[in-house]
């Protein structure tokens, strides 16, 4: 079994008297997309930092490729650091610097040379329609500009493990489509992807795994599919000739009208072996539509008329 990227164990961070995430674990393995989830004031910025050596945890151990992360020139001689890439909710960018000597320098801090870095800047800049700003200060750039220049700054050096607090926030919807285009680009090249959003969409079409975080504590933990079920049986609309189906272990009638039976899955039960048994059945089914609980719908359950969560 390959290592884990990510190890969080029995993690505790304690800010005097306050406890601000208790017993938290986690593993995110090689390649996959984890969602990391929670309303504001949950525990999820904490933990980011703790795993990044940022902070010194309480109790519990936060490992990276199976050691202790150090940033920078803590490090100790001869240590081979995973190449990482983070974007922090607090955006870090020189803002009376032109756009393009801003990846520049950033590239030449990721040891990039200064021609491989302006190529891959300028390149990255066309495809995400700001190459006409190149050498226009970032302070001139609006808040969503910024945000792009801020991204490229963060995939610039092909990192191994990526860490995104909110990539798309206060995106419309053309240009969320692209910075996720962006990030699906970087999972498929190899990288593990750790992302914080709010965006229930985004979650559903990159993640692999989800842990949901509510006042330090982890409340679901899983697939997104675990999650569901865990929250909610899945359910189906059967359009068929019969006017009631056949009893059976793996599924109960909720309701029908005679030409469409809506009936509720059972654990053990998958959509696909219940339509297989309909047809072994004699059932004439001219349409089956699974659904499962949605994301959104669970969130509100745990989260109540806490903020921070946009359908």
């Amino acid at each position: 079994m390959s290592q884990s990227v990510v190890e969080v164990d029995r993690f505790r961070m304690d800010f005097g008297a306050t406890t601000v995430v208790r017993d938290l674990s986690f593993r995110i393995e090689p390649g996959e997309t984890f969602g990391f989830l929670g309303s504001n004031g949950s525990g999820k910025t904490t933990t980011i930092r703790a795993l990044l050596g940022i902070y010194a945890p309480t109790a519990g151990k936060l490992l990276v490729n199976g050691r202790t992360f150090r940033p920078g020139a803590s490090a100790k001689a001869g240590e081979k650091q995973v190449v990482l890439g983070y974007l922090p909710e607090e955006r870090g960018l020189y803002k009376k610097e032109p756009v393009v000597d801003t990846m520049v320098y950033f590239g030449r801090l990721k040891g990039m040379t200064p021609r491989a870095a302006a190529a891959w800047s300028m390149a990255y800049l066309e495809r995400v329609g700001l190459a006409g700003k190149a050498r226009q200060r970032l302070d001139k750039c609006s808040g969503g500009e910024q945000q792009k220049v801020q991204l490229g700054v963060t995939v610039m050096n092909n990192p191994e493990l990526l860490i995104l607090d909110e990539p798309t926030k206060g995106f419309d919807p053309v240009n969320r489509r692209l910075l996720l285009d962006i990030i699906d680009e970087q999972k498929r090249a190899g990288a593990t992807v750790m992302m914080v959003t709010h965006h229930m969409e985004e979650v559903e079409r990159l993640c692999d795994r989800i842990l949901l975080l509510k006042d330090g504590v982890a409340r679901a933990y899983g697939s997104v599919a675990e999650v569901q079920r865990q929250f909610g049986a899945t359910t189906v609309k059967v359009a068929c000739n019969a006017a009631e189906l056949p009893a059976s272990p793996n599924y109960r009638v909720l309701a029908g009208d005679g030409q469409v039976v809506e009936i509720e899955l059972a654990d053990t039960a998958g959509p696909a072996a219940v339509l297989a048994e309909l047809v072994r059945a004699g059932v004439g089914v001219a349409a089956f539509s699974p659904s499962r609980r949605s994301l959104d719908s669970i969130f509100v359950e745990i989260y109540g008329e806490q903020a921070g969560y946009v359908k």
